[in-house]
């Protein structure tokens, strides 16, 4: 049986240029390198998956490139490339602080830097989740971070910048990597369906992308997960079955239920919500994201807000021609209160059904006001 790779391994980008999302950071640091304005310690922030530790061995290829191209992206052919892409290079040290936290280990980088590189100009040292290093870790590290020998340059990376010592601060150029945005990360799942061969729904990938709240290597985590589910064929079902997503449908059906008062099929299809293994919680939070993205469909200046495939998106367009904006931020204003509500709620099912009620009865008052 041939390896599987895992997606968020063997789409890892190489370049520059491959980086999902984060054209700020890519832009900024190819400018430093082709100025020649690198600073000697760098601090990457920013969620998980989102491209920091894949900037940093970027970086550090790039740095020791022996034929940098026009971009300056690395060449991927030279000596020092091709170390770096099998794993064998002695210049680039990579250092997970979550578990060498200790003083002792930082004292072991601190004795290691004085080497000098073998290939290239700089030895780069990548210090991953660098905010659990302990407080005598970062005070022994303090004057190398501040003064370094010429050949040394420092990528710290984290997901909590605000645990990181001012000190350590002051002494780094601070890049915040972003969340990726959904469209983005759904764009790169498209192509990466095509080079897998994998024949896919624009919705499905937009759910996926949704579910990965940012994050592109949870999306390539999700992605792979549904691909072994589904096979060659990723459909909007089968995203939905696998990631226990609440179809958008059934938020259409509600609303056209409340818009037409209609009770009992209210509480029949919130019954069928329930029985299909939904909390109640979970089926207000979408309720009322299902209203605010109507209310953003009513305007063409805010209808690119709207996070959904283009049939769905479709779909709130011609649902919105039916609801006042008024109705919507009423609507808006009854599910926040269920959900405050909620965790006291002594009959959480009951207080959802009342809000369903209410919605229902929405419409009849507010053409009496």
């Amino acid at each position: 049986m041939a390896e599987f790779i895992v997606s968020a391994r063997k789409y890892r980008p190489m370049a520059f240029t491959e980086v999902v999302g984060q054209r700020h950071i890519t832009e900024t640091l190819k400018n430093a390198l082709k100025t020649g304005k690198v600073a000697h310690a760098f601090l990457f922030c920013g969620p998980r998956g989102v491209g920091k530790t894949t900037s940093a061995r970027i970086m550090a290829k790039t740095l020791n490139c022996l034929n940098p191209g026009e971009n300056f992206e690395p060449c991927n052919q030279c000596e020092s490339c091709k170390a770096f892409n099998t794993s064998h290079s002695f210049n680039i040290h990579e250092l997970d602080a979550a578990s060498n936290n200790s003083v002792d280990d930082i004292r072991m980088l601190i004795d290691q830097v004085r080497i000098l590189p073998q290939i290239g100009k700089y030895s780069v040292y990548i210090i991953d989740e660098v905010h659990m290093l302990s407080q005598a870790a970062f005070n022994a590290f303090l004057k190398t971070l501040e003064e370094p020998p010429a050949h040394a340059i420092f990528i710290l990376a984290t997901t909590e910048k605000h645990k990181i010592l001012p000190t350590i601060l002051s002494r780094c150029q601070v890049f915040d990597f972003k969340r990726i945005s959904v469209e983005d990360i759904a764009k790169h799942l498209e192509n990466i369906a095509k080079s897998e061969g994998v024949s896919v729904e624009g919705d499905a990938l937009h759910v996926i992308a949704q579910k990965a709240d940012g994050a592109l290597r949870d999306a390539l985590s999700i992605f792979d997960r549904i691909v072994t589910f589904s096979g060659d064929k990723l459909t909007y079902e089968a995203v939905i079955s696998n990631l226990n997503v609440l179809d958008y449908d059934y938020y259409f059906k509600i609303t056209d239920l409340a818009l037409d008062s209609n009770y009992r099929e209210l509480l029949i299809v919130f019954n069928e919500i329930l029985d299909n293994g939904f909390d109640g919680q979970h089926f207000n939070a979408g309720l009322a994201e299902h209203f605010r993205n109507l209310l953003v469909a009513q305007d063409s200046k805010s209808v690119n807000l709207l996070e959904a495939g283009e049939n769905i998106k479709q779909k709130y367009l011609a649902q919105s021609k039916s609801c006042e904006a008024d109705y919507l931020f009423e609507a808006l204003k009854i599910c926040n209160q269920a959900d405050l509500d909620y965790k006291e709620a002594g009959n959480k099912r009951l207080l959802i059904e009342l809000m369903l009620l209410r919605l229902a009865a929405l419409k009849k008052k507010l053409q009496m006001t």
